[in-house]
């Protein structure tokens, strides 16, 4: 059997338990588990993954590419993927614009890196990941508070700056940067994993096992899609992959000589779901608006709600699919057509509808022509 197609069945087996087990696990239970992988497990990989690399100022290159990814999307979210929405749908706009370009590839994507591109990988995934961070947890918010700030009726700028220190403090605070930080302090000085007493290395190492297993557990467990809105995110969803992949295509294309790893790397890591960080900061302005007793909230929660529950399990299923066919996915002009496609399948009902309105009122002119009726006319004899 092939070995991608191997590794996907396992992944999917554990999927398919962590779906047996829905009935039996509580909301609460979840939020613990994910505690158990955000707080333990993942730093822990992490940890290991970066202790086995060797530090050089060119790996600065993969936050800088990752901050960069983020503001495309951002850019491309607004002025392309939102546009679908009328004029009217403002909050759900601007959620679309905090979600879209997020990523969250800490419960969607390393254990995918892990099996399929090995540790190495996964050290280049978590320093990726630090740009990110910087766009999600600093550069999101603050343009959250910014759109609260002018469509709020009283301005709370000391509270916006407190709440933005709190922030980055809470980012200095989280498992996984720490890790991270140290990792980089101790390679900074030459130290390696195997530098460690040896009972406090086999510790780590086997916190480290557990991440995949658990991750995947929790993804089967946490599933729980609701239908109201379904197609359209849907919908958005695909362009959003199919412009990563545009994406993709064109950064393997400027630069051909990157090896399969690499390209599989690149492919992967920007296809991760949407942060639930973007989504945190919208429900603080949502607070701050309930106390002003604002009518028209800044974003829609519901919807934002909705595209996280839709967001997880679809950006699996792709990222399984893409290392499952790991062969076709390194040829950067089959990632171009893939984007092409999937951007066109999503427009093609869209076009189909305009299409037959088109047709249907074309239809009430010629009929009315035939038969000489003025339609002015009828409206000013019932005026």
């Amino acid at each position: 059997m092939n070995y991608a197609l191997q590794k996907t069945l396992e992944l999917l087996l554990i999927i398919g338990l962590g779906l047996l087990l829905q009935k039996k696990v509580a909301k609460e239970d979840l939020k613990g588990i994910k505690t158990l992988i955000l707080s333990v497990a993942l730093p822990a990989t992490i940890f290991v993954a970066l202790l086995k690399i060797e530090l050089k100022g060119s790996l600065l290159i993969f936050p800088l590419m990752a901050l960069v990814f983020n503001f495309i999307m951002a850019i491309v979210t607004k002025y392309l993927l939102a546009s679908s929405l009328s004029n009217n749908e403002g909050a759900k706009k601007r959620t679309l614009t905090m979600l879209l370009p997020s990523l969250a590839p800490g419960l969607s994507c390393f254990p995918f890196i892990i099996v399929y591109l090995g540790d190495e990988y996964l050290a280049l995934a978590a320093l990726a990941d630090v740009g990110n961070k910087i766009f999600v947890l600093i550069l999101l918010y603050m343009l959250g508070m910014h759109w609260y700030h002018a469509r709020a009726v009283k301005d709370l700028v000391a509270t916006t700056s407190s709440k933005l220190k709190g922030l980055f403090l809470s980012m200095l605070n989280e498992p996984i940067n720490l890790v991270i930080i140290i990792a980089m302090v101790l390679l900074g000085f030459g130290l390696t994993l195997s530098s460690f007493p040896e009972f406090l290395e086999n510790t780590i190492v086997k916190m480290s096992l557990i991440m995949t297993p658990l991750v995947l557990l929790f993804i089967g467990m946490a599933v729980r899609i609701k239908f109201r809105e379904f197609g359209f995110i849907f919908s958005l969803l695909m362009r959003r992959a199919g412009i990563t992949f545009l994406l993709s295509a064109i950064f393997v294309f400027l630069f051909p000589a990157l090896a399969a790893p690499m390209i599989l790397f690149i492919v992967v890591f920007p296809q991760s779901a949407c942060s639930f960080w973007p989504f945190a900061h919208m429900s603080a302005v949502s607070t701050l608006e309930e106390k002003d007793e604002q009518k028209k909230p800044t974003f829609d929660i519901n919807f934002a709600v909705n595209i996280l529950a839709c967001s997880m399990p679809f950006s699996t299923i792709l990222i399984i699919s893409i290392f499952s066919f790991s062969e076709f996915f390194v040829n950067p002009l089959v990632l171009m057509i893939t984007g092409i496609v999937i951007m066109a399948v999503t427009y093609i009902p869209n076009l189909i509808t305009k299409l037959k309105r088109s047709n249907k009122s074309e239809e009430v002119v010629n009929y009315n022509t035939f038969f000489g009726i003025n339609t002015n006319a009828h409206s000013s004899e019932n005026q």
